[in-house]
């Protein structure tokens, strides 16, 4: 099975999971908005230089959150996209110390460019409003479906290594106990190769929760029995100390895989190889 590799390596690894949202449309919530986006409209050109002046200037006010919101990025996605970009959510020390870096990146990742000119130009209607209020379900679904992209990936693995396998359920362990796994090979009361797939790009309790099912995992688990883990996502970043708890797991061989989506040849491999070794292929 593959040996563990160093933490800040695999934490170099780790990709984004869910695909930007073009917004129709952003609507102020709060005093300081509203006078950011007044000042914004002020600029005399609204480009690169303009911005970068503009963030340069007000690197305590909500200026880059305002420039996140108007390309769709709610504040803990602009953190997690920095942190992701720069090594850092702190958008304070960015305004000041890098401001045409960070204006230059978000209108490379984002658009941000276009987008504030078109928006800015825009007459809006309560249809417009009605679907700003919808984007959130549709920002929460993609959520979703990110969390998915990870285990549909392993599942077509498996799939296609013509393995029996049984998805999102519980597998037998030590003394009869039993824990959650995302992908399970073989008969759940008696499972060859277990599998969790835990991808997040936000962060929160989520995130704490998907360790302590990994470790579960780990401590249920018979000496026959492979457990693997396939962690990706930017959230990941945000809580680098839930990661690590993983990557401990790993290192001391409770569990025998952590892989991301840039790494699954290596996933599949060894699930191949084990499952050669077991008869199950």
């Amino acid at each position: 099975m593959s040996t563990a590799v160093d933490f800040d390596d695999y934490l170099k690894s780790l990709g984004r999971l869910t695909s930007h949202v073009d917004p129709t449309a952003a609507t102020p919530e709060a005093e300081r908005i509203v006078e950011a986006t007044g000042r914004l409209g002020g600029l005399l050109d609204t480009d690169i230089t303009g911005l970068a002046a503009w963030v340069r200037d007000n690197p305590n006010d909500v200026v880059v959150p305002v420039l996140g919101l108007a390309v769709g990025l709610s504040q803990e996605k602009l953190k997690n996209a920095l942190r992701d970009r720069f090594d850092t959510s702190g958008w304070h020390g960015l305004a000041r110390t890098q401001p045409v870096e960070l204006v230059t990146w978000l209108d490379a990742e984002f658009d941000l460019v276009r987008m504030l000119r078109t928006q800015m130009e825009r007459t809006y209607t309560f249809a417009d409003i009605l679907v700003a209020r919808a984007g959130t379900r549709a920002t929460a679904t993609r959520a979703g479906a990110s969390g998915r992209r990870i285990e549909d990936e392993i599942e077509d693995i498996a799939r296609d290594l013509g393995l029996d396998y049984t998805t999102r359920s519980r597998f037998a362990g030590r003394n009869g106990r039993t824990a959650p796994a995302d992908l399970i090979v073989g008969d759940p009361n008696s499972a060859d190769i277990v599998v969790a797939a835990k991808g997040f790009d936000s962060t929160g309790s989520k995130l704490t929760d998907a360790v302590r099912e990994i470790e579960e995992m780990a401590e249920v688990r018979l000496p026959t029995q492979l457990v693997l883990a396939v962690i990706d996502g930017i959230g990941w970043k945000s809580r680098q100390s839930d990661l690590r708890r993983i990557h401990q797991l790993w290192a001391t061989r409770q569990i025998d895989g952590m892989y991301t989506l840039v790494t699954l040849d290596r996933f599949r491999a060894d699930v191949a190889e084990f499952a050669r070794l077991r008869r199950l292929i």
